[in-house]
């Protein structure tokens, strides 16, 4: 798998780790991370999905900050931001419009049955997502 790590460690860049890796591999991967990066709320556990990208410990960003989750991030960005279905807790997507805790699950769990989301598109594919829901999530989120 191929993943870009950015912000506040030692070797940014786009990396090869094994399928299955963890953020905890990519930041070693990318030689840790630096003493400034604040880790608070980085779940290193979390398994790593095919082309994401990894921000470490970027100021401004919000908790569930731009791009993946490392640092200060968990994939759902600030106003006009669209949410990363594949790194977003159950939480923030259950801040999207019709979406409360039950299908914020659906979707968390699909997302891990199915080794992440590889396109929207593949949202329909949701326990109690139909194609009216789907349009208006659609235009707010992202793989």
């Amino acid at each position: 798998m191929i993943v870009d790590v950015a912000g506040k460690v030692r070797r940014p860049g786009v990396l090869t780790l094994p399928a299955g890796s963890r953020v905890a591999d990519a930041l070693r991967a990318a030689g840790g991370a630096k003493p400034d990066a604040d880790l608070t709320g980085l779940n290193r556990a979390r398994v790593l999905f095919d082309g994401e990208q990894v921000l470490v410990g970027l100021p401004g960003l919000p908790v569930g900050g731009q791009g993946s989750e490392v640092g200060n991030g968990a994939g759902g960005g600030g106003p006009g931001v669209p949410l990363s279905l594949n790194t977003a807790t159950a939480e923030q997507l259950d801040t999207l419009p019709g979406v409360g805790p039950v299908l914020a699950r659906h979707i968390v769990d699909h997302r891990t049955e199915h080794g992440g989301f590889r396109s929207v598109g593949e949202l329909r594919e949701v326990n109690g997502i139909g194609e009216r829901r789907f349009a208006d999530l659609e235009p707010l989120v992202r793989p």
